[in-house]
């Protein structure tokens, strides 16, 4: 049950005085359903109307058009407006005249608002017509006895169509007015080192802003709200993580055996950061609890090799391993990769996926069923109720962010306390692993296997595309296969973005038989089909969305051009130049870029002709764009932070993710009276199912 005492907060924003049903979707739309999200609901930037000139001296050299003026003076005269005319009310103060302008004008309600012979304080931005001040539509007229309650300094929220300025700002001050004081959650030393004010304080100075440097994420009060809802994110993953900790798993202890044999048979070395991500997992798999781990490596940096060792520790123990990959093109991949590496042990490996049917997909079950299969991969085939295993111990998980958290506990749930082992091929910098991964122990993979070669990175002007286009057909005649990435799927008329088809079409009438097209509205079957004619048919040029952008695995591709390179982030066109450079020639990108270039995207591409490291990488998206966007996808599973920025609040987030393990240490029941507030703090940020798990323990 919601302690009663936040429950004016979890009121819906209908609740709110002037908040009718139709205003209630448009705030709803703006910041969300009840009366907490207006809270959450910071300013964008401030409104200063202190300044009060006479209107004989509005002139553009000194009141430049916009100048925000606030004037008092004499209602003049009233000039209606007619058809597409607006109307015009002149006012003076006897130092000149100032004209107010309204459009759609109904009734008598300027002549109520703005009687002749009445004085009014007008407040709004100044621009010129024919010479003459003018204010088009004033924020605020009152009267002159009613002019202290202007404020001079008014926040701006930021808003969604229909929704005025007014409106939002009303319905965020009868939140705040709402708003409770609350006991206490944070350390008292952490306060008063930071300077922070109480919680209530906070909220009520984020939304009185009196200054720009007050809108800063680093402010005192913004940055105390940060801390609290990164406190409860961490609190509550920290609570996930303990009840997982005291679930039962099952030991299981390798031999080591089919492990020697498959690695005599490799051809390569296994890197330092390969063999210590084994022995995190192997010592994980033999404790008797349920192992979660990440598995994080760059492109290239050989996780699969990590993953089948894994799985023969189960295999060893007597018990199946199953890996699910979010695409057939991926598990197909997976699936001959695996066999391969797999052969010196005589170790089968099985493959599921949507394309098996009727006698093969009979056998596959059964021999699932059964366990005579050790070793199984597969798309989300593998999850259908049908398939089950003799005694599933180990799943693993590729491409994790693609899947959502109930995909990823179905497959482990098909055994028995089954271990889970999560493979990630998008770096994740430490801030963002805390704030996404909390409650993962997590291996990294830092270094490339010995043999792969650098890809040769140049970013060229789109201007000089026919001299690139001469150069890949001189590539294709040589035998090269080449990606050819664009923005966007089809023609826009609000962008001048390279559309794929528009490109597949012009390519096609150069190259026929010879292009490829793959993007993410296409049929699975067509997508797979289109990938397999890239990889061993006789298409030689593949033109893309970012549908290609991870896990797919074309050795004979040598050649990545990514088109309007300034629209990519940072870490995607790291992912996307992973896609070559994966077999013994050399490789190039080209990142075609329509100048000039803006300071990021500068930086940008910079970044990526510097370096190759996916962390490093990841780390400067991370300063550069803010944490929303890093991984490139919607579907990242990061949580939704609205008051947090992690770029800026980066150091506030290791602050975090101590206090709650330490308060978890010392309290896990949260019962002492800095527990009982933390439990508030959690319910605030609809972190309730954390407490859920208070309960269970």
């Amino acid at each position: 049950m919601r302690p009663a005492i936040l429950d004016r907060l979890f009121a819906p924003v209908a609740a709110l005085a002037g908040i009718g049903p139709q205003l209630a979707r448009l705030v709803e739309r703006a910041a969300g359903p009840l009366v907490v999200d207006l809270l959450w609901h910071l300013p964008s930037g401030i409104v200063d109307r202190r300044a009060t000139p006479r209107i004989g001296a509005l002139h553009p050299r000194d009141w430049p058009d916009g100048s925000v003026v606030t004037v008092t003076a004499t209602v003049e005269r009233h000039q209606p407006g007619a058809g597409r005319r607006p109307y015009r009310v002149f006012v003076s103060d006897g130092s000149g005249g100032l004209m107010l302008v309204y459009f759609n004008v109904k009734g008598d309600q300027l002549q109520r608002l703005l009687p002749v012979g009445a004085e009014r304080v007008i407040s709004g931005r100044v621009e010129y017509y024919d010479g003459m001040p003018q204010i088009v539509h004033p924020d605020h007229v009152v009267a002159a006895e009613a002019a202290e309650k202007l404020r001079a300094i008014e926040p701006v929220y930021p808003l969604t169509a229909g929704l005025s300025p007014r409106v939002i700002a009303r319905a965020v001050a009868a939140a705040v007015e709402r708003a409770p004081e609350l006991p206490e959650w944070l350390q008292p030393e952490l306060r008063e080192r930071r300077r922070w004010p109480a919680w209530r304080e906070a909220v009520s100075a984020a939304h009185n802003p009196q200054t720009a440097a007050d809108l800063a994420p680093e402010s005192r009060p913004r940055e105390r709200l940060a801390y609290d809802e990164i406190l409860a994110s961490q609190l509550a993953v920290a609570l996930v993580r303990a009840t997982r900790r005291r679930r039962r798993g099952r030991a299981l202890a390798g031999s080591g055996a089919l492990q020697a044999r498959v690695e005599a048979g490799f051809g390569f070395q296994l890197t330092t950061s390969q063999r210590q991500a084994i022995a995190e997992i192997a010592a994980d798999m033999q404790t008797p609890h349920r192992m979660m781990r990440l598995l994080q490596g760059d492109v290239g940096s050989g996780k699969t090799v990590v993953a089948l060792c894994a799985m023969l520790i189960a295999v060893e123990s007597g018990a199946q391993a199953a890996l699910l990959a979010p695409t057939e093109v991926l598990a197909r991949q997976h699936h001959h990769v695996l066999q391969r590496l797999a052969k010196p042990a005589g170790v089968e490996i099985g493959l599921l996926t949507g394309r098996e049917k009727g006698r093969a997909r009979e056998s596959m079950l059964a021999s699932l069923a059964s366990g005579l299969t050790p070793v199984v991969v597969g798309t989300h085939a593998l999850l259908q109720q049908d398939v089950e295993f003799r005694d599933l111990a180990l799943a693993v998980i590729d491409e994790q962010h693609r899947f959502g958290v109930e995909q990823r506990l179905a497959l482990a749930a098909k055994g028995r306390d089954a271990d889970t082992l999560l493979m990630s091929a998008t770096p994740i910098p430490r801030t963002l692993m805390l704030t996404a991964y909390g409650d993962l122990d997590v291996s990294r993979l830092t270094e490339k296997p010995p043999g792969r070669r650098p890809v040769d990175t140049r970013a060229v002007p789109l201007d000089r595309f026919d001299e690139v286009a001469r150069g890949i057909a001189r590539a294709l005649k040589a035998g090269a296969k080449v990606f050819w990435v664009c923005p966007m799927v089809e023609e826009s008329e609000n962008a001048d973005l390279a559309a794929a088809e528009a490109r597949f079409k012009a390519l096609s009438e150069l190259l026929p038989g010879r292009v490829g097209l793959v993007h993410g509205r296409m049929r699975s079957a067509d997508k797979d089909r289109a990938m397999a004619e890239f990889a061993d048919g006789p298409v030689a040029l593949l033109v893309a969305t970012t549908v290609i952008e991870v896990g797919i695995d074309v050795p004979a591709a040598t050649i990545m051009v990514v088109e309007h390179a300034e629209r990519f982030g940072l870490a995607q066109l790291h992912q996307l130049r992973g896609r070559i450079g994966r077999g013994d020639q050399p490789s190039t990108c080209l990142l075609l870029y329509q100048p000039p270039l803006g300071e990021i995207a500068r930086q940008r591409l910079a970044i990526l002709r510097e370096t190759d490291d996916g962390f490093r990488i990841a780390e400067e998206d991370l300063r550069l764009r803010g944490g929303g966007e890093v991984l490139g996808t919607r579907q990242s599973g990061l949580p939704q932070l609205r008051l947090a920025d992690l770029a800026s609040h980066a150091t506030l987030i290791t602050v975090a993710h101590d206090d709650a393990r330490l308060v978890l240490d010392r309290d896990p029941a949260l019962a002492t009276p800095r527990g009982e507030a933390l439990r508030l703090l959690l319910y605030l940020f609809r972190r309730d199912e954390a407490i859920q798990y208070l309960r269970a323990g």
